[in-house]
């Protein structure tokens, strides 16, 4: 077999093809046309190797694909393949470019411009939950199948708002990847159903008891003002946590808190309804006025390292204070007014505000332009546990109008009136 030199036939896009299977005897060398691909013998791995050239990369080294097969008709079959892919636009996907490999570039580079919360929150249910249990599967491999195997297994722990955050975080990389050829089609979205999951924790609302304890509980704390502004007003705690001293009105006739601004990206509050001013509780109006004292105080104790963001609720340097700050505050609060610290979240607060108003005959209307929802009916969805009032208002009536016999004739009658 003639020896082959450096400026062989492959380089030159010319495939030898020798007419038998082990490579031995007189090789013939045919010049393939541009996408046509290659086939040549490796004497060393003693297999037949096919092989195609799909691009450069950005430094202009060429991008070759390859496949080998024992015998030249096997490696014709992987030639074609190659070719089809190529053909098809997968070309770019490697073989071993797996499901942790599309869920990690997402994370890396799907996520820009998103809350920091948001890409928290994301990398952590896919490195928890996506990549332990599919990561290791070869991204053309995967299958609806198993998916909806992925998914049913979740289920048994997790709930379904989670699991609704799964299939979104799979379905996602596995569209970025597409996008970027590493995968001919996006098999999550053959998978609409997603399974039941667990009920999530319910959420509870504050008796007025239990509302006073922890109102009395924060006193003399730095989450004081926070709290009482939380429960007597009903704001989310994204806002408050954004609220500025320029969107406070102690003064005015009614004092208020114009609640403009979330900590959300961009600054927005949850939805156009949410921007909403509010008028204060004079006991929000003293204590916010103990709060900025203690905060003019220490910003002058503090006057080389305080950061002057004008935030009403800040760190003791004056920085933002993120979602983590408060819930160990919080948690300090809950346990002082025993209560047990790990069945409360500071976003109760707000439910416990609805409920309170809700108890006091206050209309679901008014509540929810309290709260900033866009309408009576979200009102009643999120916090339908918490407006006993409405649901059994109906009960109420028909006691009146049909009284238990038992219990003697309650309805009025003409003779009373």
């Amino acid at each position: 077999m003639p020896r082959r030199t450096a400026g062989n036939d492959e380089t030159r896009g010319v495939s030898l093809v020798s007419g038998r299977a082990d490579g031995e005897g007189k090789a013939a060398s045919k010049r393939r046309g541009r996408g046509e691909g290659g086939l040549s013998w490796d004497g060393n791995r003693k297999r037949w190797i096919a092989s195609l050239t799909v691009g450069h990369s950005p430094a202009g080294k060429r991008i070759v694909k390859r496949g080998s097969g024992k015998t030249k008709t096997e490696a014709q079959h992987k030639l074609r393949e190659i070719i089809r892919d190529y053909e098809d636009g997968q070309i770019a996907s490697s073989k071993g470019y797996t499901v942790a490999h599309a869920v990690r570039d997402w994370l890396e580079f799907g996520l820009a411009g998103r809350d920091k919360g948001t890409v928290t929150k994301n990398t952590i249910l896919a490195n928890t939950h996506v990549i332990p249990a599919l990561g290791a599967r070869k991204l053309r491999d995967l299958t609806a199948d198993d998916v909806d195997r992925w998914l049913a297994d979740k289920a048994k722990t997790l709930s379904t708002a989670t699991l609704g955050n799964l299939h979104s975080i799979l379905r996602r990389s596995v569209t970025r990847a597409q996008a970027r050829d590493k995968v001919q089609r996006n098999v999550v979205l053959l998978v609409e159903d997603i399974p039941q999951g667990r009920e999530g924790r319910p959420s509870k609302s504050l008796t007025l008891d239990q509302a006073e304890a922890v109102l009395s509980a924060a006193e003399g704390t730095p989450l004081h003002a926070y709290i009482v502004v939380s429960l007597l007003t009903g704001a989310r705690t994204e806002e408050l946590r954004a609220l500025t001293w320029e969107h406070v009105d102690l003064d005015g006739v009614p004092p208020c808190i114009m609640v403009w601004r979330s900590v959300r990206t961009g600054g927005d509050t949850k939805t156009k309804k949410s921007r909403r001013t509010l008028e204060l509780p004079q006991r929000c109006v003293d204590a916010l006025h103990d709060h900025r004292a203690r905060q003019d105080q220490i910003r002058k104790d503090t006057s080389g390292t305080w950061q002057d963001n004008n935030l009403v609720f800040c760190t003791l340097l004056g920085t933002p204070l993120d979602a983590a700050n408060v819930r160990r505050a919080f948690r300090k609060v809950t346990k002082e007014a025993g209560l047990n610290p790990r069945d409360w979240t500071p976003r109760e607060l707000r439910h416990s505000f609805v409920s309170l108003l809700s108890d006091g005959g206050v209309p679901i209307e008014r509540i929810s332009r309290l709260v900033g929802h866009s309408s009576t009916s979200i009102t009643e969805t999120v916090y339908r546990k918490q407006l006993r009032p409405v649901v059994t208002g109906g009960a109420e009536v028909m006691d009146r109008l049909f009284p238990d016999p038992s219990r003697g004739a309650s309805r009025d009658s003409p003779a009373d009136s």
